[in-house]
């Protein structure tokens, strides 16, 4: 499908036009006549006339005065003597570029790369949840099926292919209800979930009819019930974390609400489930509670929920649901539903004791108490716990019970990428009177988006003040204006829906999409180089939702997850941690045909990112930062192609 391009108007000031002298005539006629006659002249030296190249297929902006695109170079005739013109730009990394050329032994205006597809089989490639290579490893507590990403020869080198048949996805909010079958052309879900109304093929589409299995009567249904326990209309709970997900429609009902859900399941036998949440327009990631902790910073999500989500809480010394107290925020909600709840009614149909039920129970019991919850109440199927707002009266009862013990102060409560999970209770931050919430409360939903998060103004973000993250806010909200004024996409209702920000930084280009009423939703990564990670704990007091991750190894989840891309200087972030070359491949895999990237960096690095791009089957054009020309970082622009496996070799 072709892109409209995106029309970018010049104007002249009136001053300028008013202070503009009116030429004579006759100098006029002279100098263009002496003009033509010298480009005559020198087009006749140089070889003669040619014919134009044809322009390319799909442009996403006109082109704006001192861009980067570089030209290609003309071939000189055989019977022209002289030296070939260099029409290079020589604002790019000199030194870099010759080092290049004289390794290969190739001329500066060589083609760029063309990356090759892989075979139709990687169509679903997952590089850090591969299923073959996890074989590798322990299968105690589903080590094995934690994040093992390749390295060296083990990469993939290829672009990985969309399925023959793969279509744009509905747009939202139709596609919480169907997606299509091409797309994620799986059927063991329909078999296996078929009685719990998960998901079923009505031809070559996918319904999913919003049941689960604890929720026969659909997720809006139960939602209600949880909303009896839990207040779930007032604004005061906004970020979610469902735990073994499913197809994500506990997530996907809750959206009516104005609740953003992290979904996530493993890559294991109920094959695509985390892909058919994100074909659905729903955010998930491929994860599990096994050895490491859950990449999420402390205290992020005002809710927790398992719904029959076979996770042992009771087990390794109640370790997961620890875990799970880290991630809650003060005054935070579990909400559990399945075995062992209600087993005096279901212990018959799970096949399983009345004994083993009841010791399971008592054991999730003590564990909860353990980590000072309250439990808020058990009504039929659904039981909820509550974190306490603080540790102040927490620490006072457990000075004669130290099983757990509390996490120790030097262990970073936020780190969370490959870091262990332990079997303690991550201490909040202190308080000063028994009613405080520790480390500060966040603003109810809609008002915590704008407003200054605690992280921020008690001094825990480095070089962050709330002057700043005010401006942040403003600096966002301006650059996604610029953003839609050369993006064409912006403007076709439901072009966009799953949003990737590849360094979120503060949330601001998220928050500016919310504050727009964009119906979109945004992944907000939080890179672990740079060495100010502490910004994710803002995102999620902005009510926002995101993890973090090392671009040098691929993302947990699955090929054509993600309608936009937006990379902040990522690039220059990375420069000397790892190649280009593979951020770009793994960019291009979770990227949908069609997809667009917006990449924003220093104008010699970005032609960097272009010559690469241009072997990728990607339409790209650099163009001016929102500030004007004179400003030395630019802004590429990526539309990828629509190819499949059946048309890769094409």
């Amino acid at each position: 499908m072709g892109v409209r391009a995106a029309a970018t108007k010049l104007h002249i000031s009136p001053s300028a036009a008013a202070a503009t002298r009116r030429p004579t005539f006759l100098p006029l006629v002279a100098v263009a006549l002496l003009c033509c006659a010298s480009y005559l002249l020198g087009v006749w030296h140089h070889g003669g006339f040619s014919s134009p190249t044809s322009s390319p297929s799909v442009s996403i902006a006109t082109a704006i005065s001192c861009t980067t695109t570089p030209v290609r170079k003309k071939t000189p005739s055989p019977r022209s003597n002289s030296p070939a013109l260099d029409f290079l730009p020589h604002h790019t990394a000199a030194g870099d570029l010759a080092a290049a050329v004289a390794s290969s032994g190739s001329s500066p205006a060589a083609a760029p790369r063309r990356y090759r597809a892989c075979p139709a089989k990687y169509s679903e490639y997952t590089p850090c949840e591969d299923v073959a290579r996890s074989l590798r490893y322990p299968r105690e507590r589903l080590v094995y099926r934690e994040r093992h990403c390749p390295a060296g020869r083990e990469r993939l080198r290829c672009l990985v292919p969309a399925p023959a048949g793969y279509r744009r996805p509905f747009p939202w909010p139709a596609s919480r209800d169907v997606a299509w079958f091409a797309n994620a052309p799986h059927k063991e879900l329909t078999v296996e979930k078929a009685v719990q109304n998960w998901i079923r093929v009505d031809g070559d589409k996918l319904r999913f009819p919003g049941g689960g299995t604890m929720f026969p009567h659909g997720a809006d249904a139960y939602i209600d019930d949880i909303a009896k326990l839990v207040p779930l209309h007032d604004g005061s709970i906004r970020t979610a974390l469902d735990t073994g997900c499913g197809v994500a429609s506990w997530g996907a009902y809750l959206l009516s609400r104005d609740i953003l859900a992290m979904s996530f399941a493993p890559r294991d036998s109920h094959e695509a489930q985390v892909q058919f949440a994100l074909e659905r327009g729903v955010p998930a990631m491929i994860g599990v509670l096994a050895s490491n902790r859950l990449t999420y910073p402390a205290r992020a999500f005002d809710m927790a929920h398992c719904s029959r989500c076979l996770i042992p809480w009771h087990l390794y010394d109640g370790l997961y649901l620890m875990e799970v107290d880290r991630v809650l925020r003060p005054g935070g909600y579990w909400i559990l539903s399945g075995p062992p709840i209600n087993w005096r009614k279901y212990w018959k149909g799970w096949e399983r004791s009345k004994e083993d039920l009841n010791a399971e129970q008592q054991a999730i019991e003590a564990v909860a108490a353990s980590l000072c919850w309250k439990k808020v109440k058990e009504a039929g199927d659904i039981a909820v716990w509550q974190k306490p707002a603080n540790h102040a009266t927490c620490k006072a009862s457990r000075k004669a019970a130290k099983s757990p013990p509390f996490c120790s102060h030097k262990k970073d409560p936020d780190a969370a990428w490959y870091d262990k999970m332990e079997a303690c209770v991550t201490p909040l931050p202190e308080v000063s009177g028994a009613n405080d919430v520790a480390g500060g409360a966040v603003k109810k939903w809609p008002q915590r988006l704008t407003a200054v998060p605690p992280r921020v103004s008690r001094g825990g973000v480095r070089g962050v003040t709330a002057k700043a993250f005010a401006e942040d806010t403003e600096l966002w909200r301006r650059r996604l204006r610029h953003y839609k004024s050369v993006v064409a996409q912006f403007g076709q209702k439901g072009r966009y829906r799953n949003v990737l920000d590849m360094n979120a930084r503060l949330g601001g280009f998220a928050a500016a999409l919310a504050v727009a009423g964009d119906p979109v939703w945004v992944m907000n990564m939080v890179p672990t180089a740079g060495g100010n990670t502490s910004t994710l704990g803002v995102v999620y007091e902005r009510g926002l939702i995101g993890s973090y991750q090392d671009w040098c190894e691929g993302m947990s989840t699955y090929p054509r997850t993600y309608d936009l891309i937006h990379a902040d200087s990522v690039f220059t972030l990375y420069k000397n941690r790892c190649e280009m070359e593979s951020i770009l491949l793994e960019m291009d895999r979770i990227l949908r045909p069609e997809g667009t990237v917006i990449v924003r960096d220093d104008v010699d690095m970005l032609v960097k990112v272009k010559s690469h791009a241009d072997g990728m089957r990607w339409d790209s054009q650099i163009v001016d930062h929102e500030d004007g020309p004179l400003v030395r970082e630019k802004i590429l622009l990526v539309v990828k192609k629509y190819w499949t496996a059946q048309d890769q070799d094409q």
